[in-house]
């Protein structure tokens, strides 16, 4: 097989896992595949620890979707069961549903609101002198006034994103997450359910094909694209040109665990929304998998940090500088022959889990197509929107 046929892959998450299933599957191409890391499915890998607990290690990934195609495409490679993410907002004046419901409302303000009625006292709390918000604080004040951002937004955002608010874009907040009805459920989407053997067999699974191979511990070096007809890229853009504009702003996360026995929180997630606690939320997993059974239990309370040089970076922070440091990059990457930037990483946005899955199934069919055509490649993931 010549180098015509030979795929390299940067990355063993879904990105990468669904690219190399599809052009082995439908295009005959051998894939390499290559992570850094010693586990595959990237930040969605799974694990069972000493006590048969199947942990989220990077944190909970709860899959939720619109895509009917996404959907169709998963369940070839696992069994799925339905699940409600169902998570409550610990702060100074108590605890509440997430995302802001009317039982939130009422219970906050001591209230017994209807929809209507609710949905009229909170319109009469926002800030009417703020005509044209600019920023995320004056977003969230224009909406809902002082008392819900100060207990539900200002701290996590401070806590999540290591900046003021009022330093963040107003469009975060352009479309309020609050419910005038009782709808405790965290996501509006169709299909929400999680994998009956966590995610990591998925990807596994995803990965089993005799064109595909995988090398782990596999830092990505320039020179191994001069063996591979084209490479897809998954990790950091500006890691790929040795940051020369200086680094892109990321955010990480880390935790710390707590083990016991029984039920330790109650929940799946726990959210605390001040700053009474320097956390942003806890999180019990064994209740990522409500049909088994453990007398155990483990909680990651989960931390957020600015990305040092040897962290993983987990969200792109895209304030006004990385903004510009990014189409720099853009630039350096539209003008770069036989590389696709792929995934949230590759293309510096932040991406859920069924949009990377969407944007890889669709990219796939692109490179093929323009394959087939003789046509340029596309540099970057082929975009789909929520």
């Amino acid at each position: 097989m010549n180098n015509s046929d030979r795929i390299l892959i940067v990355g063993a998450g879904f990105t990468g896992a669904v690219l190399a299933r599809e052009l082995a599957e439908k295009a005959g191409l051998a894939c390499h595949v290559i992570d850094s890391r010693d586990h595959v499915a990237g930040n969605c890998h799974t694990a069972r620890n000493q006590n048969g607990i199947l942990e989220h290690v990077y944190g909970p990934h709860i899959f939720n979707t619109n895509f009917t195609d996404v959907v169709a495409y998963l369940q070839r490679w696992s069994e799925w069961i339905p699940h409600v993410n169902r998570v409550k907002a610990v702060n100074r004046h108590g605890v509440f549903s997430l995302p802001i419901n009317l039982h939130t409302i009422n219970q906050f303000f001591g209230k017994t609101f209807s929809p209507t009625e609710a949905a009229a006292f909170v319109a009469s709390l926002g800030d009417s002198s703020i005509k044209e918000p600019a920023n995320f604080e004056e977003q969230a004040l224009k909406l809902i006034g002082r008392e819900l951002y100060e207990a539900f937004f200002h701290g996590y955002t401070l806590k999540q994103w290591g900046v003021e608010p009022r330093e963040l874009p107003a469009s975060i907040l352009a479309r309020l997450p609050i419910r005038f009805d009782y709808n405790d459920n965290y996501y509006k989407t169709a299909h929400q359910a999680l994998p009956r053997d966590g995610y990591t067999p998925i990807v596994e699974r995803l990965l089993d094909h005799p064109l595909i191979t995988v090398l782990l511990n596999c830092p990505f070096e320039p020179a191994m694209r001069s063996d591979f007809a084209h490479t897809f890229y998954s990790g950091p853009i500006d890691a790929f040109f040795d940051h020369r504009f200086e680094r892109l702003g990321y955010r990480t996360i880390y935790f710390e665990k707590t083990e016991g026995k029984g039920d330790l929180l109650g929940n799946a997630v726990l959210n605390y929304t001040d700053t009474t606690r320097p956390y942003t939320r806890e999180h019990e997993h064994k209740h990522f998998s409500p049909w088994e059974t453990h007398a155990h239990s483990v909680v990651f309370r989960e931390f957020s940090k600015a990305t040092a040089p040897d962290d993983i970076p987990f969200y792109p922070l895209r304030l006004a500088r990385d903004r510009e440091l990014y189409a720099l990059y853009e630039e350096s990457a539209c003008s770069t022959e036989g590389v696709t930037f792929v995934g949230r990483l590759g293309t510096y946005r932040y991406l859920d889990m069924d949009q990377v899955i969407g944007e890889a199934l669709d990219t796939a069919a692109a490179w093929l197509q323009a394959r087939h055509a003789g046509s340029p490649p596309p540099k970057f993931s082929v975009p789909r929107k929520k």
